[in-house]
């Protein structure tokens, strides 16, 4: 579990940062906002908008002060009084949720005003930390304190306390964390100094400067600090231990020469996987009872005419006595089931009780095994660190001998593992690892016999005929030339010193530490950024440079194996497929049917230009309709019978049995209809049905076949599926709804 937080943010609200510099399309503020709702939306709650990839935790206590504003409002930190004038404390330290965002969002403007002391800010924001990382009795309580000052260093400044401040910050009762980012502010590390700087400025910046070195705080520039935005940032955790106990060579209970180490088991890599989103339903009641909206997203900040979607599952058995209907049942009244494969296995509760097996915690050694005879495929699972228990220097000498043993003799051993009483046993194979400052057994999970999957494949270098003649050329196999070619272009297209490091000498491309998953950090950037961006006109941003920049081969590389790359297409014969023929192209039979003889198989066989719809073979005979003509009537014609014999089959159903027929020639039409680039022949179809449908026309309530039409997305074809529609992805959208 993370430590607790408390960060103040302070933000120079004063008049000059309403104004663009240096040639940027945006306001000072806009800029400085940027970083600012970065920090905020990654420490917000996931109770607000989603498991967000950030923290998510109640202990960040964030608040935002601003300096140099319209008014005056220290919100009861400390007495209003000369000095604190034009500082506005927004909101007290607390959890933030998506509506204080959007409360920030309506109130960080920039002001008519450039009066205010952002030193002033700094002692409020230190006050009002204190207080609130307090405990009863007035000690300090276990907290990161956390200030971060985004200016512009335009305002007036009141250095007479500097020194006693910097005391304050430095307590060592109860340090804080001093963060300055400076709009345009010369700075050294980056090679950065602003030309035509006027004079206050200028002293302002030297001002803050040296009084962040007396705090041993952090100074940098803005343009450093949004740079570094997109680069995703790791969560750190806690790891949790699986298991405490003792790793055993030997039964301990029987004899008394085994080896008994006390070890405790922690997660070595954990799978990150994207938030999912959650589900909500659009409140027709707002007087209903059960769970308010305000649940969904904070007691404090309720998103109205919403409320959470609850699940309900219900079981069902086949009624013997009357076919075609279920009878509910109760969960408890069900016997278990288990899967073998494909086959369910039905075990009741007293066969279980005697198949289940009664273990006890435990780490147990039964094996040693070569490092070279290891199959490396074997391993499944994630792997996990298996340590000595903390403080107990016995079992730290011990586990480190059994490590170095095992390292000497280029072995690796086997163990039994039951993490808690009556869980089932698992075998681990333990892998010794040496670092300079640590010792640790790396285990992974072995398959058991039921685990392996053993496929058979034929050899890649020859081919077996039916009398048992081995071939070794033959179309299907790789030439001598070929692979040659393609053991250069791989070796052209090595990625292990492409890289360049800081000095200019070769490293490793892409190395893991520099890639990040794009499906985790993109959702995440995509959620906070509607978090602060919520007019769905906005278009969403393009995903940061950093998350893609792995996503294809560099140029350079492909430019420099160009002529490898063409050897190898030459050795294998690689020839260009012509592009498939659509649209009207298809009608073209003469193009699209023409066989390689030029003989015109249906003309010698005087097969018609039109076929008819047969109501016992609809989807062949439509489809052997469409092929025989290219006329628009003779289509026309074709799919008016199809979309006739398809109400016929909603209309004479039995219930749901002709449902199925009639949704696969639906699909079918659609397809069909969609490869010749004639959408607008289906959509008015697709429209008139369910208005039938809906209207009641087909014999009947057949709702449900409009369910089954919208659960398989068979309605409009927009412009995204067939570019010649006229309907937009809205107006298909739409279309599903009643």
């Amino acid at each position: 579990m993370a430590g607790k937080e408390a960060t103040v943010y302070i933000l120079d609200l004063g008049r000059s940062m309403g104004e663009k510099r240096h040639g940027r399309d945006q306001t000072d503020l806009d800029w400085a906002l940027e970083y600012v709702w970065d920090k905020i939306t990654t420490t917000v709650s996931r109770r607000s908008f989603g498991d967000l990839v950030a923290s998510g935790r109640k202990t960040a206590l964030m608040s935002v002060i601003g300096c140099r504003t319209d008014e005056t409002d220290l919100a009861g930190n400390m007495e209003e009084g000369e000095g604190y004038e034009n500082i506005k404390v927004f909101s007290n330290l607390k959890q933030y949720l998506l509506g204080d965002i959007r409360m920030l969002q309506d109130q960080l403007k920039p002001s008519k005003t450039d009066s205010g002391d952002l030193l002033s800010a700094l002692a409020v924001a230190v006050y009002m930390i204190g207080n609130a990382t307090q405990g009863a009795k007035g000690n300090p309580l276990k907290y990161d304190r956390r200030v971060i000052i985004v200016t512009d260093g335009r305002g007036q400044m009141d250095t007479s306390d500097l020194a006693e401040m910097a005391a304050k910050i430095k307590d060592p009762a109860a340090p804080f964390e001093i963060v300055l980012l400076g709009l345009d502010f010369d700075d050294e590390d980056v090679g950065y100094k602003e030309e035509g700087k006027n004079a206050e400025k200028a002293r302002n910046e030297a001002i803050l400067k040296s009084f962040i070195n007396d705090c041993d705080g952090n100074f940098g520039t803005l343009a450093t600090a949004v740079d570094q935005l997109h680069t995703p940032r790791l969560k750190e955790t806690r790891p949790v231990q699986s298991y405490r106990g003792s790793l055993t060579l030997g039964d301990a209970s029987k004899y008394e020469a085994t080896i008994t180490i006390d070890v405790e088991r922690y997660p070595c890599t954990m799978i990150s996987k994207p938030p999912t989103a959650s589900t909500f339903a659009v409140r027709t009641d707002p007087g209903a009872s059960g769970q308010s909206s305000a649940t969904v997203v904070g007691e404090d900040q309720p998103m109205p005419d919403l409320a959470a979607v609850h699940n309900q599952r219900v079981y069902q058995v086949d009624n013997l006595d009357e076919p075609g209907l279920k009878n509910p049942v109760e969960l408890d009244e069900l016997e278990r089931g288990y899967e073998y494969g494909r086959t369910a296995v039905h075990i009741s509760e007293s066969d279980m009780n005697v198949v289940k097996l009664e273990t006890q915690q435990s780490l147990e050694l039964v094996g040693f095994v070569k490092m070279e005879e290891f199959e490396r495929y074997l391993p499944i699972g994630r792997s996990n660190f298996i340590v000595p228990q903390k403080a107990n220097t016995q079992a730290q000498l011990a586990l480190s001998s059994f490590i170095h043993a095992l390292y000497e003799a280029d072995c690796y051993a086997i163990a039994r593992l039951v993490a808690k009483d009556l869980k089932p046993p698992v075998l681990l194979l333990l892998v010794p690892r040496i670092e300079l400052e640590w010792e640790a057994l790396v285990d992974v999970e072995l398959p058991f016999e039921e685990d392996m999957r053993r496929y058979k494949f034929p050899p890649l270098d020859r081919k077996l005929t039916v009398s048992g003649k081995t071939i070794t050329e033959h179309r299907d196999l790789p030439t001598d030339k070929l692979l040659d070619a393609m053991s250069d272009y791989v070796n052209a297209m090595d990625l292990s010193t492409f890289g360049r490091d800081e000095e200019g000498n070769p490293e490793e491309y892409a190395k893991p530490e520099d890639t990040f998953s794009p499906l985790v950090h993109r959702i995440g950037h995509v959620i906070k950024w509607r978090a602060t961006h919520p007019d769905p006109t906005l278009p969403i941003p393009d995903p940061p440079e950093i998350l893609m920049k792995y996503s294809a081969p560099p140029a350079e590389l492909l430019a420099a194996s160009e002529k490898q790359m063409k050897r190898l297409m030459e050795a294998a014969d690689v020839k260009k497929v012509p592009p498939k023929v659509k649209g009207r192209g298809k009608r073209q039979r003469g193009d699209r049917d023409k066989p390689l003889s030029g003989l015109d198989v249906d003309a010698l066989l005087g097969n018609p230009k039109r076929v008819k719809i047969e109501t016992n073979n609809l989807i062949p005979s439509f489809k052997q309709a469409l092929a025989a003509s290219d006329d628009m009537e003779a289509i026309q014609e074709a799919v008016d019978d199809v979309a006739k014999e398809i109400r016929n089959l909603i209309s004479n159903s039995v219930g749901d049995n002709a449902y199925g027929r009639a949704l696969e020639a639906i699909r079918v039409m659609r397809e069909e209809l969609i490869e010749l680039e004639e959408p607008d022949i289906y959509n008015p179809f697709i429209k008139q049905l369910k208005e039938d449908i809906l209207g009641g026309k087909l014999n009947g309530n057949r709702r449900d076949m409009w369910w089954k039409i919208k659960g398989s997305k068979y309605g409009l074809v927009d412009l995204n599926r067939c570019h010649t529609s006229a309907v937009t992805e809205d107006e298909a959208r739409r279309f599903y709804e009643i």
